[in-house]
């Protein structure tokens, strides 16, 4: 059995490492353009920040141990082509030129996603730098240390993280969005509002509704136009969001409109020879029970163990995902599952809402501080589609728990009355989460 992957980040790497294991007399090779892999893209601001010390220790693997494991790793080696009916790849080795061909009984499609760069003028300047790999985070170290102002354009995660970054260490910060608020994709207005307060209070310059027009300077960027003014800077970091890295299967297999790959439960996609994992592929989305695209590397750590698992008949389902994620920005723990309002109301589903304010333990305790807890659900059915959590203590647990509760179909009412412990140091006799089911039954 020859097995070819192409890609090795979170998706590539948990897959052929779990493919070593299961079937140890295939032939399995990777192809990717990188000379790392495995990088954990998610630490990236920790890293530009300082916060992380030993770059090594973002990444879980390497291509020496994953030789060691018996695979081929044919690194920084680019594919070029895909023959879907013969089975077979070409590529071509970036460092000496020489064009590959190679053949597959089974392809993994693990190729990840890459940062939208908008058709803006001057994007190609100087000191206008993307967000994504290991490499890139290098460069951005190395520009900020010449640079008094920064200017992130986009905020989502990997934006407002790294916002909180540069102002840390002393930089002028400004911060843009065609949204008119930070975070959309994960909160509702009530959580980012103060979010934003916080940001202004701490002298970052938010502008928030406004598009970038263009890009000026003479050779290295000097100031970033929106439809709203001019804003003089050092640096810009584009983080306006990924999209899947498909090209190469294009009008081959089923993909969404934006070209992430379609799969089964079992992680095949309509070729049956090709199975896909990660960011390069539209997931279940469990609150709605359509396909959506959530580039999340817990989801890709998943599905890559799922496509190995499967790889040689259908054995084990991918249960599928809320999209789950968490953030720390400054004092402030959130954390986010499934739909909120916004997200509801963007893809026309209809939800109610309950919003608790509550102190996460006893106030005869030293001290108490506030957790303010978003419950979303069908009216309908009452089952749980959502939830958001903001605090200054880290409560971002609960919102695994009230994953667990919308793919499992708990209804609010039932989380009333959920067993959960009561012990002074950590919580109230009742829940926050029993009080949230309480609240939305009356």
């Amino acid at each position: 059995m020859k097995i070819a992957v192409i890609g090795s980040t979170h998706a590539g790497t948990a897959a052929v490492t779990n493919m070593a294991h299961l079937y140890p007399e295939a032939d399995i090779t990777v192809y990717e353009r990188n000379d790392n892999v495995s990088f954990l893209s998610c630490g990236l601001a920790l890293y530009v920040g300082g916060v992380v010390d030993d770059p090594q220790g973002l990444f879980y693997s390497s291509p020496e141990q994953l030789r060691q494991l018996g695979i081929s790793m044919r690194m920084q080696h680019d594919v070029k082509d895909i023959d879907t009916i013969n089975q077979r790849i070409e590529a071509v080795n970036l460092v000496t030129g020489e064009f590959v061909t190679d053949y597959y009984d089974k392809l993994v499609m693990t190729t990840g996603s890459w940062p939208v760069t908008p058709p803006i003028e001057g994007i190609d300047l100087d000191n206008v730098l993307l967000a994504k790999n290991y490499n890139q985070a290098n460069t951005i170290i190395e520009k900020a240390e010449h640079a008094d102002h920064v200017t992130v354009v986009g905020a989502g995660y990997i934006g407002v993280e790294l916002v909180e970054a540069f102002e840390k260490s002393g930089k002028r910060v400004t911060l843009i969005d065609g949204v008119d608020r930070i975070l959309n994709r994960y909160l509702d207005a009530e959580f980012t509002n103060q979010i934003e307060e916080d940001f202004r209070h701490r002298g970052i310059d938010l502008r928030l509704g406004e598009t970038v027009e263009k890009f000026e300077g003479k050779g290295s960027v000097q100031a970033v136009v929106t439809n709203k003014g001019r804003i003089d800077t050092d640096l810009v970091i584009m983080c306006v969001g990924f999209r899947p890295n498909t090209n190469l299967l294009r009008g081959k297999v089923d993909m969404l409109d934006n070209g992430a790959i379609k799969v089964n439960e079992y992680m095949q996609t309509s070729d049956p020879a090709i199975f896909a994992a990660g960011d390069c592929c539209a997931v279940k989305y469990n609150p709605t029970g359509g396909h959506a695209y959530i580039p999340l590397a817990t989801n890709a750590v998943r599905m890559g163990t799922l496509a190995a698992r499967n790889l040689m008949g259908p054995v084990l389902k991918n249960v599928g995902t809320q999209g789950t994620s968490g953030l720390h920005i400054y004092d402030l723990n959130m954390a986010s599952t499934g739909l909120t309002e916004t997200s509801a109301r963007l893809l026309g589903v209809h939800v109610k809402s309950i919003t608790i304010n509550e102190k996460h333990r006893p106030e005869f305790m030293p001290t108490a501080e506030n957790v303010q807890l978003k419950v979303s659900y069908d009216p309908e059915s009452r089952k749980i589609v959502g939830a958001q959590v903001l605090s200054k203590v880290d409560v971002t647990q609960s919102i695994n728990t009230l994953s667990v509760c919308t793919q499992s179909g708990m209804t609010v009412d039932e989380l009333g009355f959920v067993d959960f412990f009561f012990q002074p140091h950590f919580n109230q006799p009742w829940n926050f989460l029993n009080k949230a089911g309480l609240a939305a039954a009356q």
